[in-house]
């Protein structure tokens, strides 16, 4: 998130308009209030159950924020179609993988049990289907020998910085061809 805010700057397309989390503590709301950009939280423990109240609660700080798309950044839900349709082809999410390899969780491990020689990770448009939306962009490193999943986290995370607001800004500007990064 912080590198998205970080990038919009200037002649960019795009201003952050909401940081919006269902974590109350979460390390993010802090940082978007240092870089005066508005926070809200819905806090998904109260919903516990009522997915669709959740996501109207969710909704309604979104639609008063009146974004133009929804970056999603270390959002840790599965969202509904329902919930999708209200910003279809609007929401960008990023997945420490090279999709369509392991969506879902334990991305670094999977590519390391299956003896990958490469990983990375990969903008997507988000749909209902979990991490399965159109590739916006994606960037590679090599797996090394030695590498735990922490060790190749730590090499993918700063593509994540490099590639998530490069796509942010392409897709602003109306691009629509995929950005791969070496």
């Amino acid at each position: 998130m912080v590198a998205l805010a970080r990038s919009m700057v200037e002649e960019h397309p795009g201003r952050p308009c909401l940081a919006l989390s269902n974590v109350p503590q979460a390390r993010g709301l802090e940082r978007a209030r240092a870089l005066g950009i508005p926070t809200a939280v819905v806090d998904h423990r109260a919903f516990r159950g009522d997915r669709p109240a959740f996501e109207a609660a969710m909704l309604e700080k979104l639609h008063a924020a009146r974004p133009d798309l929804v970056a999603l950044a270390g959002f840790m839900r599965v969202l509904t179609a329902d919930f999708v349709r209200q910003f279809e082809g609007r929401i960008l999410n990023i997945h420490p993988s090279l999709l369509p390899k392991y969506k879902g969780l334990d991305t670094h491990a999977r590519a390391l049990a299956a003896g990958d020689a490469e990983a990375g990770c990969t903008v997507h448009q988000v749909t209902a289907a979990l991490d399965d939306g159109p590739i916006l962009g994606q960037a590679r490193v090599p797996v090394l020998p030695g590498d735990t999943p922490e060790t190749l986290a730590a090499r993918i995370l700063p593509l994540e910085h490099q590639l998530y607001p490069l796509v942010l800004r392409h897709v602003l500007d109306g691009g629509t061809a995929p950005i791969m990064l070496p």
